[in-house]
């Protein structure tokens, strides 16, 4: 499980990673606890003072303008908490709670949000404790922060609403906090907003597909080096001094593992043999550059994602000099529009993984394999179908590439007049991600079954070991009809676990 330390410079992905799914244990530093009793002794001070400090002594949003005295303070930010958990429509996943959870913990223990030690403490706690609150899909504009779902989990805290336990039972959030010995919190000055007001959500998701983007991505070649393999293509496009004249990082590592997943292949290079053809087609020729602008894509929004973790996201912040100003941070712009360019490039790589797939299934463009890779092409149909699949599945991919950062509803009486859209731009990615996954699947499944129908060739030493990797894994190979749907699941499940990856390796090395 492991433990991750925060202090108040920020955190990284890994912790991100650790925290979300694998219930890592959080604990705060002295240097955090310090920051968060300094800057803590700033709000006091000013509100004990008679000038409104927005965020502070004052209410929020549009309604900023009217000065809060003391007696109803505690009360302001406990109706702030309770007025934005509004959130609708099914609830989001657990590892994404987690995430939001802990990344406004981030910022919290930076010392520059004014809430009080204990407060950070109990967000440690309920994480610790397995504890996760209910939040809902719809709730958030990306901007002044991911208020509905960040709203949510400040209820959990204070022992309202509703939180699913360890065991995935849900039950009312004051049970769960007494189970564990959690007290609620009673919040104070800036408290409610301070735990509202950041790009948390998407932040989170962004890491998350990252990661899954990775696994991915190094799958993808692998299925489009299997694919070359079985259409007899030629692996010169691959060579590195090709790829050297276009200085593309992100491309010449796909090349260089399309080559390494090719490495003593005898199928390659047949290209001339019954039918010569000059050039392979650019779903196979150009894997490569596609997949690789992908990569740098993700490069890009890894920086943006690194940029993120160590921000600290609030209005107004507390700054050393003992100044409590307000600011534009929480602005999701930066996030919103890395996850939707993340969602262009996977569309993409589904896009052209499956014009590999609908290659070698069509008997005029597959260089000799049988019709759909059936067993007996008319009683049998072999993959058609699964193609079918993956053509939904790029045809919803297209959909979700549609940016979510483009668009914006102005809100609160258009004091909060352009907002980012990023929690939607992740919740998509979300679903595009998932969605790549079973198209690298189905891919993986034809382009096996096509190796196996290359009967007197034999086939790449890593092509083998995937091959025999996945039928232990029980996905069957070539034959009569079968009731396909758990052939493709267990692909799916292959490819998800990472055991794609886990099969190749050892024979290829660490693919880039």
């Amino acid at each position: 499980m492991g433990t991750v330390a925060l202090g108040t410079s920020g955190t990284s992905a890994a912790d991100v990673i650790a925290v979300a799914r694998g219930n890592a244990r959080i604990e705060l530093t002295d240097e955090a606890r310090a920051a968060l009793a300094a800057s803590r002794e700033i709000v006091d001070a000013l509100a004990a003072k008679p000038d409104p400090v927005y965020g502070v002594s004052t209410g929020f949003g549009a309604l900023a303008s009217r000065h809060i005295g003391p007696d109803l303070r505690a009360q302001l930010q406990r109706n702030i908490v309770r007025s934005h958990a509004a959130g609708m429509g099914p609830r989001v996943e657990r590892e994404v709670v987690r995430a939001l959870m802990f990344l406004r913990l981030k910022t919290v223990c930076s010392g520059h949000t004014g809430v009080r030690p204990e407060v950070a403490q109990t967000m440690a706690d309920v994480l610790n404790a397995g504890v996760t609150p209910v939040v809902h899909e719809y709730g958030s504009l990306g901007c002044s922060g991911d208020l509905a779902p960040l709203s949510h989990c400040a209820l959990t805290l204070m022992g309202e609403g509703d939180a699913e336990g360890p065991d995935g039972a849900l039950k009312p959030a004051g049970e769960l906090l007494a189970a564990h010995g959690i007290t609620p919190v009673e919040l104070r000055e800036k408290e409610g907003l301070a735990l509202l007001n950041g790009t948390d959500g998407m932040l989170g998701m962004l890491i998350m597909a990252l990661a899954d983007l990775e696994t991915l991505y190094k799958s993808a070649d692998v299925t489009a080096a299997l694919t070359l393999e079985a259409l007899l293509g030629t692996e010169k496009v691959l060579a590195p001094e090709l790829h050297a004249i276009r200085p593309h990082p992100g491309q010449a590592a796909s090349a260089a593992n399309m080559l390494a997943v090719l490495a003593g292949s005898g199928l390659t290079g047949h290209h001339q043999d019954d039918a010569p053809r000059v050039q392979d087609a650019y779903s196979v020729r150009c894997a490569p550059q596609v997949a690789g602008a992908g990569r740098d894509t993700m490069a890009h929004a890894r920086t943006v994602a690194e940029r993120e973790l160590a921000a600290a996201v609030d209005n107004p912040v507390v700054l050393p000099d003992g100044r409590v100003e307000s600011n534009g941070n929480f602005h999701g712009a930066p996030v919103a529009y890395v996850l939707d360019f993340l969602s262009i490039a996977a569309a993409d790589l589904g896009s052209i993984a499956e014009r590999r797939t609908d290659r070698l299934l069509d008997k005029n463009r597959s260089h000799g394999l049988p019709p759909f890779l059936a067993d007996d092409a008319g009683v049998d149909s072999g993959l058609m179908i699964a193609q079918y699949t993956q053509a939904a599945l790029v045809s919803e991919m297209k959909r979700l590439a549609v940016p979510a950062s483009a668009d914006s509803i102005p809100s609160s009486a258009m004091q909060e007049d352009h907002v980012s859209m990023g929690w939607s731009a992740a919740r998509k990615l979300r679903t595009a991600v998932d969605n790549l996954t079973r198209i690298v699947a189905i891919e993986l499944y034809a382009a096996t079954r096509a190796v196996e129908l290359r009967e007197g060739l034999t086939p790449a030493p890593a092509t083998q070991a995937v091959i025999e990797a996945i039928r232990e894994a029980g996905v069957a190979g070539p034959g009569p009809d079968r009731f396909l749907a758990p052939d493709l699941a267990a692909a799916d499940a292959f490819v998800r676990s990472g055991a794609l990856l886990a099969a190749v390796e050892p024979v290829t090395g660490a693919l880039a």
